[in-house]
């Protein structure tokens, strides 16, 4: 008995850190109490799981089962926390963008309590790793979750399977969702920007992979898990995740050319590029939306969607996706202003949806339609780039101006007033929404840690003589890239899913660096890349 006690207190870590590899992608996000009434976050499984996982972690910390002497995050990622909490009391006390009460001041530091949930678990997962060949399993089961996420996505998209949302406070409550036939696959997660990054990051890693390993189930597994995960980002029609693929893709090889080179990376970077324009461009939604920039036509969409089964479930319990995001699902076709058109729509908005607004100053107020009117720079470019440029990167930047150096503090860049209470928290760039919330002092905590995480695995990049676990470190630097590349057009880094993926694959980097580096060749200890 005191042999297994022994034994679990040695793997507690390294056993839970798998439950969080696999829980965190495929659990959707479906809540199980309020923290804040009337709060778009809610209490989730995930918090639960991360939580105890902390606890614990923290325990072995105190026994000294761990350490985080050899930790090279922790210092800045101790000086953000610090300089986010200092943010948070000059959001009270100096700027006062935050009022001082309960509610305002709960949804402040719970904003706060969110980032270090999102980066604990990289002390986890770092602490847990105790050998090349732990890595490995890690990426093996991130594998089949990647698969798993695939196949779920398939089933929303060609079987009608439920989804459930967070883009709005309604479906947040865990409603049970169908998509329709132009609506965004969600899969497990909250929402399909979240999953396109996700699979980003994920692409990232295993086309490299199925390239590089030689035994021919792996590199055939790594091959089918590659193709679910890239049509499976076809369906999110994401062009930011797109666009953010193809420079991770493109950074990976430009990478491996230093360690193999320059022939066999630009062959298998053309191939890999070309095959995925192809497919871009031939099937789904996502060509429309690149069709104003490319220049192309679809050549056939009819397999990329339409579902197998010809209606969705149908009852008082059941709701549709198109109530979230109902015509502007469907690819834009830009709309040419007619002769003496004074009101004329952007090109991803369908229907004439009126404006509704107070007839008289009497009461009982009688409603009167009137049209819409919308941004010329909603109809130069399109309703969510007007958003964007109108209100919220506005907002962020009127954030930053209110303190440089500490921002306005966590969750005020939506609100038009001060007193106001938002349900949810975005700005659509990241780099921006930092300086807002936190100023200059966050802005470089934050993606100063980012960057150091860059500059420290490509300074070792050298020293990894396997090539299995050399194409890991190239494959999640390049992943960076394409996050930093998604912050510029979504918070990518505060949605949970993505944000605890990000973390658990920066440990996993980390991780791999100390354990390979200067590893003779003769002495390596992963057949597949031989």
């Amino acid at each position: 008995m005191q042999k297994l006690l022994k034994w679990f207190d040695e793997h507690i870590l390294e056993y839970l850190s798998f439950v969080l590899l696999i829980i965190i992608p495929l659990y959707p996000k479906i809540p199980l109490a309020d923290l804040i009434p009337g709060y778009i976050v809610r209490l989730r499984l995930d918090d639960l799981l991360v939580g105890g996982a902390f606890a614990i972690f923290i325990f072995q910390l105190i026994r000294k089962k761990v350490t985080l002497k050899d930790n090279p995050l922790l210092i800045p990622l101790l000086i953000y926390v610090v300089i986010g909490f200092v943010s948070s009391l000059s959001a009270i006390f100096i700027t006062k963008t935050v009022p001082i009460s309960d509610i305002h001041i709960a949804k402040l530091f719970l904003n706060w309590a969110r980032r270090i949930e999102y980066f604990s678990v990289f002390f986890i997962f770092f602490s847990s790793i105790k050998s090349l060949s732990q890595i490995r399993k890690y990426i093996y089961v991130a594998a089949f979750v990647l698969f798993v996420v695939s196949i779920y996505g398939f089933g929303q998209k060609y079987l009608y399977w439920p989804a459930f949302s967070t883009m709005n406070r309604e479906f947040s409550k865990g409603v049970r969702l169908y998509l329709t036939e132009h609506a965004r696959v969600l899969s497990t997660f909250g929402g399909h920007y979240d999953l396109a990054a996700y699979l980003m990051v994920m692409l990232t890693l295993f086309i490299p992979l199925a390239l590089i390993v030689q035994k021919w189930f792996i590199k055939l597994f790594f091959i089918i898990v590659s193709i679910c995960g890239f049509w499976l980002l076809i369906l999110t029609v994401s062009r930011t995740s797109f666009l953010a693929y193809i420079v991770s893709i493109s950074a990976v090889f430009m990478i491996l050319a230093f360690k193999k080179d320059w022939l066999w990376a630009l062959t298998r970077w053309f191939i890999v590029i070309s095959i995925s324009m192809v497919v871009m461009i031939s099937f789904g939604d996502l060509s429309d939306r690149f069709a104003h920039i490319l220049k192309l036509d679809r050549f056939n969409t009819s397999f990329a969607l339409k579902s197998f089964k010809k209606e969705p479930p149908k009852g008082s319990q059941v709701a549709y996706l198109e109530f979230v995001s109902p015509k502007s699902d469907i690819p834009p076709t830009i709309m040419k202003p007619t002769s003496g058109d004074q009101n004329t729509k952007p090109a991803d908005v369908y229907e004439d949806i009126p404006d509704y607004d107070s007839a008289s100053g009497e009461l009982p107020a009688t409603l009167a339609a009137k049209p819409r009117v919308y941004s010329q720079t909603a109809v130069q470019y399109d309703l969510s780039t007007g958003i964007r440029l109108d209100y919220t990167w506005p907002q962020a930047i009127k954030g930053f101006l209110r303190n440089p150096l500490l921002g306005s503090g966590y969750s005020t860049l939506t609100k038009k007033n001060i007193e106001d209470f938002t349900e949810a928290e975005s700005t659509d760039n990241d780099f921006l929404r930092s300086l807002g919330e936190t100023g200059l002092l966050g802005f470089l905590a934050f993606f100063g840690t980012i960057i150091y995480i860059i500059w420290y695995a490509l300074k070792q990049f050298d020293k990894i003589k396997d090539p299995f676990f050399a194409t890991i470190v190239a494959s999640l630097v390049a992943a960076i890239f394409g996050l930093l590349v998604n912050a510029i057009y979504i918070d990518v880094f505060e949605a949970s899913k993505v944000a605890y993926t990000f973390w658990i694959m920066c440990a996993i980097l980390i991780a791999t660096i100390k354990f390979s580096k200067g590893l003779p060749a003769g002495r390596q200890v992963s057949k597949e890349g031989k």
